[in-house]
Formats: C-alpha cells, structure tokens, sequence
C-alpha cells in the first residue's frame, strides 16, 4: 500500500484469477498522461468522481458507475470531483475474458469489445466489486474463480458490441455433482479451487460452477461454509473449543468462525458448546 498526499494506491496481482492486475485507489491530485493498456480496462467508481478522455471524446464517470477501456485505446485520467475519485480497477489480458467465453463454448467472432466508455449498471458494478474485495482479501481460490467468471459473464452479455450470449441451460450431471461434494467435504480445511474440482470430474469450470449451482441451489464456495457450519456444530457438541474448530476446518480465525456461526445459528460457538455440554451433563 503507498500513500502520498492522501493519496492511497494498493496494486497487486491475483494468483487464482491467473495474476489478473488489480488496483484499488483514492486519488486527489493524480493526472493520468495519455496512455494505453494491452489488455482491458475495467474500473468501479467507488467515491468522488472521474474524467477522462478516450476516443476523441472527454467522459465523467460518477460515484457508482463503470468506465470500459479496450485493449490498446488511447486515455487519460483525472479527478472531476474536488476529493478525488475512488475506485477498484480490473487490468486483465484478453485472454482472461475470452476463456471465460470459450470454456462455455460460446461462439464469437474475435475479441469482445465494448462500445460505452461509462456505463450504469449497478448489479454489475456489485458483482466486480465483490470479486475485488474477494481477491483483495485473498478469499479461497474456489470463491474467487467462480465470483470471477459469473462477472465476466455479466459484463459480456449486457454491455459487449454485437448479440448478446446465448447459454444452454445445464444438465444434471448426477454423479459429477456427487464427487464434487465429496472432495469439498474431505478438504473442508484448505478446499480445491474451481479449476481443480472442475478438472476431478472432467467439465469445464463454469460449466461445473452452474451444473453444481442447478442441482445443490447453492455456488460450490457457499456449499462449502454450509458444510464448514455444519460440521462445526458437530465438532462444538463434542467439547472441542472454537479456536480448535476455526483451526481444524479452515476459518481465517476464531473471530471468523464466530461471526459466521451467530449468522447461521443465532449464537456465539462458545454458547452452542456450553449448552451442549449442560444438555450431555442433564443426561447423565
């Protein structure tokens, strides 16, 4: 993280997201000289207010908005509010947007492009800034693979030149859900990413991420913290403490199982343990 004047800027690159370039900023004074990336521009406008000029034109882009780049367009950057602009920018290559379409077998003829330089879209604008805080985070592989590739989707279909994507709706594919249950419930510690689970029952990566989706109601990751819940009450009914629990079953810490325990259940883990344990002794 650098500061200066203000000023802060915390740039980083995301290894599960195959080390797509990430930035999030606050500038006050920053002026961004005419400039071209290789790759896409895609940036959440979290505070203030920003414009640039891109394709002959001058653009603002407001509190809540997007800003769209293509690869290899001249643009600049500079503050249009007097404190600055804040936002979460996205810099991948353009192979990690078209693998997104092509693990779905989408047809499309070379690379996407986007005709608006600012758009309103405030789902969309959700979902980026979810995966940007799950990456920043340093979230599972799992949780970011698949927020990644259902906001690439978005972005594609509603706002990319030319028809909009047409999905097959998913089939069941029983036994492939099965064994993907079975590897995240054996690995609830330090689970498999998207790509790994995909690959143990030979489908693609989105494909699997909506085939597990139709049939469990729930992502992979959200099966996941159901499972970790779950068998978190198991292990508290037993006396183990919460600090063993968050250790054994992969929670950052116990302050994290905590708060993701009285969200599910309405109590702390030390108040389910301590009620099991005077249930057990009322037994006896």
């Amino acid at each position: 993280m650098s500061t200066s004047s203000g000023e802060r800027t915390h740039l980083w690159q995301a290894p599960a997201l195959g080390d797509v370039e990430m930035l999030h900023a606050r500038y006050l004074q920053q002026r961004f000289a005419p400039h071209v990336h290789e790759g896409y521009v895609f940036t959440v406008i979290e505070s203030g207010a920003q414009r640039f000029c891109h394709r002959g034109s001058e653009h603002l882009a407001p509190v809540g908005s997007m800003v769209l780049i293509n690869p290899d367009e001249l643009h600049t950057g500079a503050k249009a509010h007097e404190a600055g602009w804040g936002y979460r920018g996205f810099y991948p290559d353009i192979e990690r947007v078209t693998g997104v379409l092509d693990e779905l077998q989408v047809s499309r003829r070379g690379t996407p492009l986007f005709k608006d330089s600012v758009i309103h879209d405030p789902p969309l604008a959700r979902a980026l800034s979810q995966v940007h805080q799950l990456c920043e985070a340093q979230a599972s592989a799992l949780q970011q693979q698949t927020a990644w590739r259902q906001a690439v989707l978005m972005l594609v279909q509603r706002h990319a030149q030319g028809p909009g994507l047409s999905l097959a709706t998913p089939g069941r594919e029983p036994l492939a859900v099965a064994r993907a249950r079975e590897l995240l419930d054996s690995q609830l510690a330090n689970p498999p990413s998207l790509e790994a689970l995909a690959s143990a029952v030979n489908l693609s990566p989105f494909h699997f991420a909506r085939v597990f989706r139709q049939a469990t109601g729930l992502p992979p990751h959200a099966w996941l913290k159901q499972r970790r819940l779950m068998r978190a009450r198991e292990l508290l009914k037993h006396a183990a403490s919460a600090l063993e629990v968050a250790c054994l079953l992969g929670f950052a810490d116990q302050s994290h199982l905590t708060r993701q325990f009285k969200q599910a259940y309405g109590v702390t883990p030390g108040a389910y343990r301590l009620a099991c344990g005077r249930a057990l002794s009322a037994s006896v």
